[in-house]
């Protein structure tokens, strides 16, 4: 019933999934409580001022805790962390495995005696040994190995914000560095690449800044390439499915003429396997001509979409900044989650550990927030993302139905962010939830494989492959559909589950024009991407080769290649956004209008010559005689 409902686009609007919404607020709320517990229970000041291994936290008066003697100090004067042996970092744990002390401050230069420390102490009034010693007993106490720091005791800073006494020369975490980079054996290596880094760092923001140009400028262009592009990706695709077959052809040939009747049986399989590669290859190619000659129509659609796309770029030139948005709230998110998170680190009860220093713990129920925690991560990033593609979707659903394109709102963006946010805000956190659904369960099951790593049998690590693989398809497949549902809401203001019902029937309905914009519409993207890295990739080397105050220049070309990419696939996944977009509004528009008067088509001009290119082929085929006449049968 819902694929012979009438659609009226943008005629009203009304808001959809409500009690989503109010389950999204609710989950929020959950949310904020997490980080109100962990700052209200002292792990705020316990991560930002820092606190010793007793329990006290630096900066102000402590509580008793029962069984540990140097708990309960005043510790005023003494604001920073500082940490007898910082060097001996546990890579497991996560953990410096050292006493920690409050002092009132961090050694400045480097101590290489105790005597050093004692004079420290004396000078600056900031005892670096435990609190049960005085500085004149540094020298003299037998007890002072154990308690004083390891000497020499390195030079050393305060971290801004957080008051921990850090070694200002990092080659003190030379062994976490060989933890994280692996690959490099030698120090002087790896002294070499930051060196390069740190040197032409002006040289890399440069070229970062290039991509992002290049990438904003094939946003507008593409649509006069896309043409060319299609046509010489057919050409290449022809040439090398014909050329692979005759050379395995030609090889079987001469191998058969040249075989004489003492030939091994090694020669014997050789020639056999040949024989099957070309028959393979011949059934391969076959195909892939019927796939082209039934889909080379539906690639004329693909072009009119990339060419109708870079038009939507032009009148509504806010959507290139669409992901610059976007990624800045996730960046806000983001560094909000790791917050709470660092507060979960050290929030809950003071337990003394085997050692007779303190520990913090939660107990009960509430030692499991961190699992709500990760679930929020998950939900939020997903709904700020499905923002982004209602917001697009809006947008373009505008441009498309509104037949005189100059009747367009001031900012067709910011009146769909409007619409966003006071009707679908509902249907936006049901489509992310149901994307959390999935993620969650795939990321539980990659942690358990990569946790037995080496202890499972072959069968077990076959099943949970086949599991994630299977999670994954199922995750891209829904994002694809909530993303067309998306654009259903935004045209009919339907809730989500009959928007996803009307984009399944729609897009079911035109499946080969969907495989050909997906397949053929994304493999033009990905040559954008590599047009783009390519490019920087070009630029610095002739700009990387003409700096000589460095040896290696490997890494920040890696740096720069990776940024192009990253900056290339966030713009072009709004093209492709786009164009997702347009070919639902052509299909429903194809659907539902015929050109006739009260019921004339939506569709921009170059869409409308592929739609009378289509009715010319249809008449010659006898209307309806195929797979496109039943495509086109509304019409």
């Amino acid at each position: 019933k819902s694929s012979k409902r009438e659609w009226k686009p943008l005629e009203d609007h009304s808001c959809t999934d409500v009690p989503w919404l109010l389950l999204f607020i609710l989950f929020c709320i959950g949310m904020g409580f997490i980080c109100g517990f962990s700052i209200a229970t002292g792990a705020a000041a316990r991560l930002l001022s820092g606190y010793d291994s007793y329990g006290n936290i630096c900066g102000q008066k402590n509580v008793k805790v029962e069984g540990i003697v140097n708990s309960g100090l005043d510790l005023t004067h003494k604001k920073y962390v500082f940490f007898l042996d910082p060097c001996n970092i546990d890579l497991v744990h996560q953990k410096i495995k050292s006493i920690a002390l409050c002092v009132s401050a961090c050694p400045r230069t480097e101590l290489k005696t105790l005597a050093d420390v004692q004079k420290f102490a004396e000078i600056n009034g900031s005892t670096l040994c435990s609190y049960e010693l005085q500085p004149s007993e540094y020298t003299t106490d037998p007890r002072a190995a154990k308690l004083c720091p390891k000497y020499p005791v390195p030079e050393s800073a305060p971290i801004p914000f957080f008051h921990r006494c850090a070694p200002v020369n990092i080659s003190c975490y030379a062994k976490f560095a060989e933890a994280l980079i692996t690959f490099v054996s030698d120090s002087s290596v790896l002294h070499r690449l930051i060196s390069g880094v740190m040197t032409s760092k002006e040289i890399i923001m440069g070229l970062c800044l290039l991509s992002l140009v290049l990438s904003m400028i094939l946003m507008v262009i593409i649509r006069y390439i896309s043409r060319v592009l299609v046509w010489i990706l057919t050409i290449l695709v022809i040439l090398g499915s014909l050329g692979g077959t005759g050379v395995l052809w030609w090889l079987y040939a001469k191998k058969r003429l040249s075989a004489g009747a003492l030939e091994t049986q090694i020669a014997k399989d050789n020639l056999q396997a040949l024989l099957i590669y070309a028959i393979a290859a011949t059934v391969f190619t076959v195909i892939l001509f019927l796939i082209m000659l039934i889909m080379r129509k539906r690639v004329a659609l693909t072009i009119a979409l990339f060419h109708v796309a870079g038009k939507v770029f032009i009148h509504l030139p806010l959507l290139v900044f669409q992901p610059f948005w976007t990624f800045f709230v996730l960046i806000l998110f983001w560094t909000y989650w790791i917050a709470v998170l660092l507060f979960l680190g050290t929030t809950g009860s003071p337990v003394p550990n085997e050692e007779g220093f303190v520990e913090f713990q939660m107990a009960g129920p509430l030692k499991y927030m961190w699992w709500y925690h990760v679930v929020g991560l998950i939900w939020i990033s997903e709904f700020i993302l499905a923002c982004q593609q209602m917001t697009v979707a809006g947008a373009v659903v505008t441009y498309y139905f509104t037949r005189e394109k100059r009747n367009l709102p001031f900012t067709p963006i910011l009146a769909s962010v409007n619409r966003l946010v006071c009707y679908h805000l509902g249907t936006v956190a049901k489509g992310s939830f149901i994307i959390t659904l999935v993620k969650i369960p795939r990321m539980i099951l990659t942690y358990i494989h990569t946790q037995l790593k080496g202890k499972e049998n072959a069968c077990a690590r076959c099943m949970l492959k086949a599991c994630i693989c299977c999670l994954w398809c199922l995750e891209k497949c829904l994002t694809y559909l909530n993303q067309n549902a998306y654009t259903a809401t935004a045209i009919n203001s339907t809730n989500f589950c009959t928007s996803a019902k009307d984009a399944f029937v729609i897009l079911v309905e035109n499946a080969l024009r969907v495989a050909a914009i997906n397949t053929v519409g994304d493999f033009m993207l990905f040559l954008g991407k590599v047009l783009i890295v390519c490019s920087t990739g070009l630029a610095g080397i002739m700009l990387l080769n003409y700096q000589r105050d460095y040896t290696i220049w490997v890494l920040p070309l890696i740096i720069v290649c990776l940024f192009a990419f990253l900056v290339a696939h966030c713009f072009l996944s709004i093209y492709e956004m786009v164009v997702d977009v347009l070919f639902l509004c052509f299909a429903i528009d194809t659907k539902y209008n015929d050109g006739s008067p009260g019921r004339e088509f939506y569709m921009d001009k170059v869409l409308m010559e592929f739609v009378e290119n289509s009715r010319k082929s249809m008449k010659e085929a006898g209307r309806g005689g195929g797979a496109e006449g039943r495509e086109l049968k509304p019409m």
